[in-house]
């Protein structure tokens, strides 16, 4: 495949992403000279926007809350991403087909790993939400062995959709606190958190045991993992899961290795708070 050229974040908002930060980065470490820019894109010229692009044979990642979208407006998709029904990477192909991908299943796997040392057979996992982030951390679980979740999201029928496109999705519970009250791993995949110190879930209906995993991320980490390692929980936001995502991401559009420390290390040590990709 050609090298794009030019590179994108498509969403609304986008001025909280670390994503240009950490994908610069990697692109002047291996002296690619395209800029990776953040576009925020209303609503109604999502499509016009995508059209745009693909002529001038871009790529790019794509976040809330235009995931699903995308993946509509995509001729190929890789089988993540037609699992989940939901892109975050994509790019034009050389015959000028759009593509897509949902690196956010590599990502999710890769946060699990480190923070748990290996997945566990038989886990009960709670999935507070509905949308693009939560379907590609179903598919992700859909490869754990004997996995089973429980839903929950503000609008129940969105949370019953979801839950009928994934046979691990064994029930909707009515309220957050009732889909982490029995669970060993704990998945807030919503937006709460992103810009105040709410919990998904109060601790107090967690499992001693239990493993917190935020896809939410902030400077000095999210309040409700902070609140759960003080309670000796074992917790992590989403920083890795995003570096991870775009690391594959860079590997889509360029055939080479990311440089996985460099990005990590441009995102280590920022003064300011940053959000959800």
């Amino acid at each position: 495949m050609n090298p794009p050229g030019r590179l994108v974040l498509l969403g609304h908002p986008v001025e909280h992403s670390l994503s240009p930060t950490f994908q610069n980065a990697a692109l002047r470490f291996r002296k690619l000279f395209v800029p990776y820019e953040a576009l925020d894109v209303r609503p109604d010229a999502f499509e016009a926007t995508i059209n745009s692009l693909v002529a001038e044979h871009a790529a790019g990642n794509v976040t809330i809350p235009y995931k699903e979208r995308m993946a509509l407006l995509c001729k190929r998709l890789t089988a993540d991403a037609r699992r989940a029904a939901a892109v975050n990477t994509f790019w034009v192909d050389d015959d000028g087909i759009l593509s897509g991908d949902c690196t956010d299943v590599g990502g999710f796997n890769a946060l699990a790993r480190e923070v748990m040392g290996e997945i566990p057979r038989g886990a009960r996992v709670a999935v507070l939400g509905s949308g693009g982030a939560a379907a590609a951390v179903l598919t992700a679980l859909e490869r754990w062995e004997d996995c089973t979740v429980q839903l929950w999201n503000r609008s129940r029928e969105r949370a019953e959709t979801l839950a009928s496109r994934f046979s691990i999705a064994t029930s909707v519970a009515s309220s957050a606190e009732d889909a982490a009250r029995a669970a060993s791993v704990i998945v807030n995949a919503t937006s709460i958190g992103l810009l105040n110190s709410d919990h998904p879930v109060p601790i107090s209906a967690l499992q001693p045991s239990a493993v917190v995993l935020d896809l939410v991320y902030r400077t000095g980490e999210t309040a409700w993992v902070r609140a759960a390692r003080e309670r000796g929980l074992v917790a992590s936001d989403g920083l890795l899961m995003l570096v991870e995502q775009g690391a594959l991401a860079f590997e889509r559009w360029f055939g080479m290795p990311a440089p996985r420390d460099v990005m990590r290390e441009s995102v280590s040590r920022l003064p300011a708070a940053y959000g959800h990709r």
